[in-house]
């Protein structure tokens, strides 16, 4: 009998456990739900063709969001573009070629906290080297510089532990047949840990296209009539126009729906460049055979 009991009791304990892990599951899920709905109720209604394809007008009350939008695309794209050669070269060097040891942990644990360094210090980071030293002025080339250095630890956490997971029989069959080490890492591991790399750089994507105190003293301006030209150009991007309609407009309770509006916008570009990434690791990993 005290066998029976003693099992009855675990299995309780056991459901207990379960359902509290339900229960967190469900909160979150419905916190999420909760914000993301009122977004939506908020701002559907300022979503139109005017909204997503014209400049704002009348003091930013009227119009659209257009110059914002390619603004945040160009710098998105440039982050990911400056950081992913870089992040991936680095994560090759930690994986494959650095000797194990205090260093190397001193290394890694470096990086681990600058993934954790507040946005505003690598805003200031970008303004005082890319913006000051460089010469770049507040610019499209100085934001996504800057927004790829911010990126640049998530990036190489991603890709490090993707290339740690393929197997080491890879490797060692590629070597065995006469293949040299960087040939055996080009031709075999990386291809083998490309999803996994993606899965760093969608990461990279979703934080680079929300943050706003980076490109606010790099890339972003208040205003501009001209789209950029060229990477030496400011730009408009969505954070920082949100920050600017709810702190910074003379209207701004006019503008409470435009706020919302650009919000549900900005979470619909960077949910669609993940969709995208996302899609492209899943066809990837169907090719693996292993």
């Amino acid at each position: 009998m005290s066998g029976s009991n003693s099992m009855f009791l675990r299995r309780c304990r056991q459901q207990a456990a379960f359902w509290v892990f339900r229960l967190a599951m469900l909160a979150v899920l419905g916190a999420l739900g909760g914000v993301l709905l009122y977004i939506l109720i908020q701002g559907a209604g300022a979503i139109s063709w005017e909204f997503l394809t014209e400049p704002p007008r009348d003091s930013m009350t009227k119009g659209g969001i257009f110059p914002a939008i390619l603004g945040t695309i160009y710098l998105t794209l440039g982050a990911v573009a400056v950081a992913l050669p870089l992040g991936v070269a680095a994560a090759i060097y930690l994986s494959e070629y650095a000797a194990e040891g205090k260093v190397l942990r001193l290394v890694r644990l470096g990086i681990a906290n600058l993934a954790g360094v507040p946005s505003v210090v690598f805003g200031l980071f970008g303004l005082a080297l890319f913006v000051g030293y460089f010469k770049l002025g507040i610019s499209l080339a100085a934001g996504s510089l800057t927004l790829g250095v911010l990126i640049l630890p998530t990036v190489i956490g991603a890709a490090e532990e993707a290339l740690r997971q393929v197997p080491s029989t890879f490797r060692e069959a590629s070597l065995g047949l006469g293949a040299t080490r960087w040939q055996t890492i080009r031709k075999v591991v990386l291809p083998a840990a490309l999803p996994g790399i993606l899965t760093g750089s969608i990461l990279g994507l979703g934080r680079a296209a929300g943050e706003t105190a980076p490109i606010m003293f790099t890339a972003a301006t208040f205003y501009t009539l001209h789209l950029p030209k060229s990477p030496l150009d400011e730009v408009m991007a969505l954070p920082y126009h949100i920050y600017v309609l709810a702190t910074a407009g003379t209207h701004i309770e006019q503008t409470r729906h435009l706020q919302y509006g650009t919000v549900l916008v900005l979470i619909s570009l960077v949910l669609g460049l993940s969709l995208v990434a996302i899609i492209i690791r899943s066809r990837m990993r169907k090719h693996k055979k292993w």
